[in-house]
């Protein structure tokens, strides 16, 4: 039997649990910062083509939750990384209500344009980048005033193009996805549903040799349709799933359930021939960062924003499903 000195302490450390979570998930998780980090060779990436890729997804910058003192930290820690390259896979405002004056997106923009990486930094539109930019809204076309800021700060922008990159005499491509839900209904102009820019087939028809393809896309949804010509997708979007309560992602959307909500996801999908004969494709790579920031409610749980490292080729293991 219980006693009642312990029944009341039992009583008193769950008040304290359910006082001391939000407390964390408010206060403390979504200003914390790890490196998280990925070593893989996936199918069609040479063993010899070693590249250190840093990935920056999901900032939301606004105040107090990442204000521009946080931005330039974010920065120097990722140029401390000494990557090869820098991606950057969209979302850099806030659109929610919890935050006080908006922080002017050219100041911002300035500061990511302060990245250095020996093949530069590259970035993609997040759908918070279309859905905040009400002429970009209305005209259904960009850039976004939020991409032209990346633009003024010599950052490249990727909306549906693919340019060839060379490292150490060794080539690979570097394609990336406009928004895959960019628009919004608006019935005044008569547009009833949601509308993605991307296009998967125009952007890889760009491609024009065989060298490996690495894809930025904003949203990890597109990977079901994502070819295996295409070695590696890199996405953010998810957060991570923004709170993670031991496997419990209640606010990650995704239709395609919890698997593609974070990390590193491979795929192998097969052809069918005939009943008894099937051709299995090669495994499909997708990396999904956590990020950095949050989106609706300033509350991350049980997934600490993070810059995202990819080490691929130079002797990391090839890895199949």
């Amino acid at each position: 039997m219980i006693s009642r000195r312990l029944f009341l302490k039992g009583i008193g450390i769950a008040a304290l649990g359910a006082f001391s979570a939000p407390a964390y998930a408010i206060g403390i998780e979504p200003f914390r910062l790890r490196i998280q980090q990925y070593n893989l060779t996936p199918s069609r990436w040479p063993d010899d083509l070693a590249l250190k890729v840093a990935l920056i997804a999901d900032p939301h910058v606004c105040d107090p939750w990442m204000k521009l003192d946080r931005v330039r930290f974010i920065v120097e820690r990722t140029n401390a990384l000494k990557p090869d390259i820098i991606l950057m896979l969209g979302d850099y405002v806030a659109s929610h209500k919890w935050q006080y004056e908006p922080i002017p997106h050219q100041a911002w923009a300035d500061l990511f344009g302060d990245l250095s990486a020996p093949l530069g930094t590259h970035a993609i539109l997040g759908n918070h980048d279309w859905w905040d930019d009400r002429d970009a809204q209305l005209a259904g076309a960009g850039p976004t005033k939020y991409g032209q800021a990346l633009i003024n700060a010599g950052i490249e922008l990727y909306q549906n193009r693919a340019e060839r990159i060379e490292k150490d005499g060794k080539a690979f491509w570097l394609a990336g996805l406009d928004d895959q839900i960019a628009l919004r209904p608006i019935r005044k102009i008569k547009r009833y549903g949601w509308r993605g820019l991307d296009d998967l087939g125009g952007t890889l028809n760009q491609v024009t040799d065989d060298a490996p393809v690495l894809l930025m896309a904003h949203e990890p949804d597109i990977f079901s349709r994502v070819p295996d010509r295409v070695s590696l997708t890199l996405s953010g979007h998810t957060h991570g799933g923004q709170i993670n309560w031991f496997g419990y992602k209640p606010a990650f959307p995704a239709k395609h359930g919890k698997k593609y909500a974070y990390g590193h996801i491979v795929e192998t999908t097969g052809t069918t021939l005939s009943r008894h004969l099937a051709l299995a494709t090669e495994p499909r790579h997708l990396v999904v960062s956590g990020g950095l920031g949050c989106s609706l409610v300033p509350v991350r749980f049980g997934v600490p924003p993070e810059i995202t490292v990819v080490n691929l080729g130079g002797g990391s293991p090839a890895i199949t499903a």
